[in-house]
């Protein structure tokens, strides 16, 4: 461990915690744009805070204060990126908004620097509890956002009494990540199809009731 390192502050507000504006925001921005690139082009092993300094063009010293770890400084990515994805679309119809949905996925999955992100740090939570307990947020957070459209299609009787909006919503998303970690390659829009039909069909017959 780097002196700078072990001078980091232990009691330095978590990650993502600070809504700072000013130059702290500007500050956070572009380590943050430097952090995904890294992660996009090389992974989470290549993930070095003093290289993220240099990119960036901030001093080691305030990365190393506020970040403390890459872990951290995934933590707060993943917060950010949880906050500015796009709202969920509602068409009026469960099909059409489960549609929107799946199109979101697919489009971020198979953009040349967001899928190498996602498969970075996907790759870096199945050995790190603290990129695993970020991503969990990160999933929590859009999948909240999305719940809501299954909730009116409850309403509107086009799905049973009961059925759990939370397991519909990864239903859609489920096939499409799978899709890029076990073949390698990004989903398509056939794909997305392909998630929101089995989603419908499995909601409608009430696999996802309780």
């Amino acid at each position: 461990m780097s002196s700078e390192q072990s001078a980091a502050s232990t009691d330095a507000p978590e990650p993502g915690t600070l809504r700072p504006g000013g130059r702290t925001a500007r500050v956070r921005a572009a380590v943050l744009d430097a952090a995904g690139d890294v992660l996009a082009e090389h992974g989470f092993d290549r993930l070095d805070l003093g290289d993220i300094a240099r990119r960036a063009d901030v001093g080691k010293t305030t990365v190393y204060r506020r970040w403390g770890s890459p872990t951290g400084l995934v933590a707060d990515l993943l917060d950010q990126m949880a906050q500015e994805s796009l709202p969920r679309t509602e068409t009026g119809t469960l099909h059409g908004d489960l549609t929107a949905n799946a199109r979101l996925v697919q489009r971020t999955l198979a953009d040349a620097r967001q899928g190498p992100l996602f498969r970075a740090v996907i790759a870096a939570a199945a050995c790190d509890p603290r990129t695993a307990s970020a991503l969990a947020r990160f999933y929590e957070v859009r999948v909240t956002e999305w719940s809501p459209c299954v909730e009116q299609a409850v309403s509107r009787g086009e799905l049973p009494s009961g059925t759990d909006p939370s397991e519909v919503i990864r239903a859609v998303s489920a096939p499409l990540y799978y899709r890029l970690l076990t073949t390698g390659t990004a989903p398509t829009e056939r794909d997305a199809e392909r998630a929101v039909a089995g989603a419908v069909a499995g909601a409608v017959a009430g696999v996802y009731v309780g």
